[in-house]
């Protein structure tokens, strides 16, 4: 079985649908020499490593502090504040000899600042919803209840420059999980100070990476990257700067591009896309983000209904969707796990793992199956509601869908659009009906994304379950842990039990196009959730 890609966690952002004002001539070269001014389309939410969940924390989060490692283009993992690793104990026992290095507040990074950081996450008080990546270290599975203390996880400061984390049995790829923020390094100290407060504004942090946040209040849609003196490889960060703005309506961000404003911004749409796919500023990204309507039955009972969910499903034009709503290379996505991540015998995963009928629109059908399922649960009609973001295209998206959906007899869907943040915690709390969700795979693996709809995950907000699909993940997770085909198979299973069951409605999988001045280079784009990468980026 072959792996690509290292991704993250990203909940909802679809890139946008605009029409085109008159386009206007602008530089294709930043007038800046030490200084970035780029967009995002959603708001920062939380600086605290334990609770990111969402893309533009983790895109901040990446720049600003670093792990024992960080992850790269193809497929790789470099290290980071770790130097080297040894790993003993069968594969069970990780050794790390830290670089000297400090916080943005003058203070040595220490094995005593990882220890305490991944306690932290673990620590079901801190409630972070990416702990379950720490599910094969050692106590784990007693820390999460807490019938144990947090302090006994298998993490432990052997001094200030040697780290030592023990797991339970061996794992291929624990050195990629590393690369999580849920495994940063914490300052206890600061955390203490702050309480609640930690991580909610960029003055109630300390950062260790490349860049220390300024000027974020936690509200505001604004922030700056600024040069981070104690990073140990400062040598090398030739920016002073990435001063960060939200900008959530597409038009008016190519306005402040071609104006000079911006040195980069997110195109959204066919139109945009079209009239600019030919410019030199022009580049699209293929992404790993899957994006899907989670559907949360407890709030809608009548979606407890197989054949009412399968009808939602068909009922999805997913060509239309991606050719002339989105039109910026996305395309229909065959399950939860993105295309060209993991491949058996040169076949893709999707290729085992898709379900057709789950995955692809037919109206005459959807309406049969709707009819048959209000028939069985004894209704004449239904009313849901969709939650999305309120960027432009997140607001096209859901109003496509509304007009999709409601082509069944009988529907009725409401549109709840709302920020990033609002959406972002209401999904946590499992607080909608349907949602516009999205998964970028944390690690190389399959696994990633189909492990966060098991029963007992923290990140599972719909709380659909299926024991077949628990015991297809669980298997894949030990007693097929260590035989390659057998694991492959175990993940292509489960998949077939969502869809089969249509636990989630796939929609697409990504592609961000994008404007970026000519003369910016080193920008590291990842294709997942962290994006993008300023850490060796300059302007020449």
């Amino acid at each position: 079985m072959k792996f690509k890609s290292i991704a993250k966690l990203g909940v909802v952002a679809i890139a946008a649908t605009m029409v085109l004002a008159a386009c206007g001539k602008s530089s294709d070269t930043t007038s800046r020499t030490d200084s970035l001014n780029w967009m995002s389309n959603t708001t920062l939410t939380t600086l605290d490593p334990s609770k990111a969940v969402d893309v533009t924390s983790d895109q901040v989060l990446y720049n600003a502090m670093r792990g024992l490692v960080t992850p790269d283009k193809g497929n790789k993992i470099d290290l980071a504040i770790a130097k080297n690793y040894k790993v003993t104990n069968g594969g069970k026992t990780y050794t790390f000899t830290l670089r000297n290095t400090k916080w943005s507040n003058g203070k040595k990074v220490t094995a005593g600042d990882f220890e305490y950081g991944i306690k932290r996450s673990a620590d079901p008080k801190t409630a972070s919803q990416m702990a379950y990546y720490m599910a094969n270290i050692m106590n784990y599975d007693k820390v999460k209840t807490g019938s144990m203390s947090a302090d006994k996880l298998g993490v432990k400061a052997m001094g200030d420059n040697k780290l030592q984390i023990t797991l339970t049995k061996p794992q291929a790829d624990f050195i990629n999980v590393l690369a999580l923020p849920v495994f940063y390094p914490q300052q206890k100290t600061l955390v203490e100070k702050y309480g609640t407060a930690y991580g909610t504004t960029s003055d109630k942090m300390v950062y260790d990476g490349p860049f220390a946040v300024k000027n974020w209040k936690g509200s505001n849609d604004a922030w700056t990257l600024s040069k981070n003196k104690g990073y140990y490889d400062n040598a090398n960060v030739k920016l002073k700067a990435i001063n960060y703005s939200v900008i959530k309506d597409p038009q008016t961000a190519l306005d402040e591009y071609q104006s000079g404003k911006l040195d980069q911004t997110l195109l959204a749409g066919k139109q945009q896309v079209n009239t600019y796919k030919n410019n030199k500023d022009f580049v699209n990204h293929k992404q790993f983000m899957v994006q899907y309507l989670s559907i949360n039955q407890s709030k809608v009972p009548a979606l407890k209904n197989k054949n009412l969910r399968k009808a939602l499903s068909l009922a999805i034009n997913r060509e239309e969707l991606t050719q002339n709503v989105l039109g910026d290379g996305s395309f229909a996505a065959r399950g939860l796990v993105p295309d060209t991540l993991a491949y058996m015998n040169g076949k893709d995963f999707n290729d085992y793992a898709t379900v057709k009928d789950a995955t692809t629109g037919d109206l005459t059908k959807a309406k049969e199956l709707w009819a048959k399922g209000l028939k069985e649960i004894g209704k004449k009609s239904v009313s849901i509601s969709i939650m999305n973001n309120n960027d432009q295209t997140s607001r096209s998206v859901t109003e496509f869908l509304q007009t999709e959906l409601e082509k069944l007899p009988g529907l009725k869907v409401n549109a709840e659009i709302l920020p990033n943040n609002v959406a972002s915690g209401r999904s946590l709390k499992s607080d909608y009906e349907l949602s516009v969700s999205g998964w970028d795979p944390s690690i190389s693996d399959p696994i990633s994304p189909l492990q966060t709809k098991v029963s007992t995950s923290p990140i599972n907000t719909s709380k659909w379950g299926n024991a077949m699909y628990d015991m297809y993940i669980d298997r894949s997770n030990n007693e097929d842990a260590n035989n390659q085909n057998k694991r492959f198979f175990d993940l292509v299973n489960a998949q077939k039990v969502i869809l089969n069951d249509q636990g989630i409605i796939p929609l697409i999988q990504k592609a961000q196009p994008e404007l970026m001045k000519t003369n910016i280079h080193g920008v590291k784009y990842l294709g997942n959730g962290p994006v993008w990468d300023f850490s060796h980026a300059y302007i020449k």
